[in-house]
């Protein structure tokens, strides 16, 4: 029985070879198992494994085809579900050794009979003023703070962005991003049949001059940019970057969507939102901070923007549960969020430290503070077959189409999520990774 990597593998080298072409149309799946002599849960396997590859997209109604024609779809998300493989590199949750006992004292009460009750209650967007409290401490950094009135929740960060993203556009507008982005903004914006386009960056990020280039050209109706810890890239904005975005914001009249998920490592820096606040709708979420698990989103409107992402999240069905607010408001007030981002922090460090160990002869880059490491490949590897070298070796990447937003192809660059194996783990894999990357690809075609 053949083995669906295999058989991914075999249509990667077609792709790579040119056999099969940018924008060609690959078979339905069932015709493509009678050809390959394979189950046709096999080959379901082997389009999803494509995908994941950044090779090929489906597009509901006409089919799967590969990726990087001009004109052509961009890739489809790489990280919606966790993978098979053995070491997972593409997901990151961050988890400490101390979390699990310091979230459960904070639970304990919530769960006795007394209290779970009041704590199951449906709740809105709105929350409660405990919690809007709560969020404005724990979302507090760089010496600014939230205003209370001002946020709102979600179930997730996920559905706080597509909330934010729903309230600052509408179908066919045009959303500014960074040239590499999250990859679930992709996904959410295509839902939502909304144009990204591709701003340029630089060491620290999205450039300002590039959002007014762009905008000059043809009216932008939002920016989405993470000025904090990048992803995938780590790059953060310096203080004086930060200003220049706003003041473009500001004097043209865009908003901007601040996706601040992964800035509880950084909380020393300001945010977008406290530089151009009527302008930013700023979205965190409680899953990176705490734990992923026990999920709440974050979404902090400015009061002119409230009504439209508060109508955003209703329509959605984006509204939070009280037991993750309730756990929340906890886990503020007795210093449990306090002390699991300050592990988290040092926990950062030490990851970003195995990874210079194993890869410092490579061209990688990954701020200290970040749970990701982007790792531009040596000749003669691409993304793609080093994807499929990794994963015959049970060890999850991502490639960079990922998060390549645009026409142009994705560069020859993986990836590496660091937070989620345990430390030995990580250091084990990241060793066969370097040891891939140092041998030849056709040496390893016979594996």
């Amino acid at each position: 029985m053949k083995d669906f990597r295999s058989v991914a593998d075999a249509v990667a080298a077609d792709i790579g070879s040119g056999r099969l072409g940018p924008g060609e149309r690959l078979p339905p799946q069932r015709e493509f198992a009678r050809r390959h002599a394979i189950a046709d849960s096999t080959a379901a396997r082997v389009y999803q494994e494509l995908a994941r590859r950044g090779l090929t997209v489906g597009q509901v109604g006409r089919g799967t085809f590969v990726t990087q024609q001009p004109g052509a779809p961009a890739p489809a998300p790489a990280l919606s579900e966790p993978s098979a493989a053995r070491v997972d590199l593409e997901l990151n949750h961050p988890v400490v050794p101390e979390q699990a006992a310091l979230l459960a004292a904070g639970l304990e009460k919530l769960v006795r009979s007394d209290r779970l009750e009041s704590v199951l209650r449906p709740v809105g967007p709105a929350g409660t003023p405990a919690a809007r409290e709560a969020a404005a401490a724990l979302l507090a950094r760089g010496g600014g703070r939230p205003a209370p009135g001002d946020v709102l929740f979600a179930g997730n960060g996920r559905q706080a962005l597509s909330a934010a993203v729903a309230a600052l556009t509408r179908p066919g507008a045009r959303l500014g991003v960074e040239e590499f982005t999250y990859p679930v903004l992709k996904a959410v914006a295509a839902r939502l049949g909304v144009t990204l386009v591709p701003l340029a960056m630089d060491e620290e990020g999205l450039i300002p001059e590039a959002v007014e280039e762009a905008h000059r050209a043809e009216p932008l109706h939002a920016v989405y940019v993470q000025p904090v810890l990048h992803n995938p890239l780590s790059r953060t904005m310096s203080a004086r970057r930060l200003d220049h975005l706003a003041d473009v914001l500001l004097t043209s009249g865009i908003h901007a969507v601040e996706d601040a998920v992964w800035a509880f490592l950084r909380d020393d820096l300001p945010s977008l939102a406290s530089r151009a606040p009527e302008r930013t709708v700023l979205v965190d979420s409680l899953s990176k901070r705490l734990s992923p698990g026990l999920t709440l989103g974050f979404a902090v409107a400015p009061a002119a923007l409230a009504g439209r992402v508060t109508g955003a999240l209703r329509s959605g069905g984006w509204a939070p549960m009280r037991f993750p607010l309730e756990a929340m408001v906890r886990w503020q007030a007795d210093g449990t969020a306090a002390t699991l981002v300050r592990a988290k922090q040092r926990e950062a460090r030490a990851r970003q430290e195995i990874a210079q160990r194993h890869l410092g002869d490579f061209r990688t880059g990954g701020d200290p503070c970040s749970y990701y490491r982007w790792w531009e490949l040596p000749d003669p590897w691409r993304a793609d077959t080093f994807v499929a070298a990794a994963a015959r070796h049970g060890i999850a990447v991502t490639p960079a189409a990922a998060f390549r937003v645009g026409r142009r192809s994705g560069p020859r660059a993986v990836r590496l999520g660091l937070a989620s194996p345990t430390r030995d783990v990580l250091s084990g894999a990241l060793r066969t990774l370097a040891d891939i990357a140092r041998t030849a690809p056709d040496d390893l075609a016979g594996e």
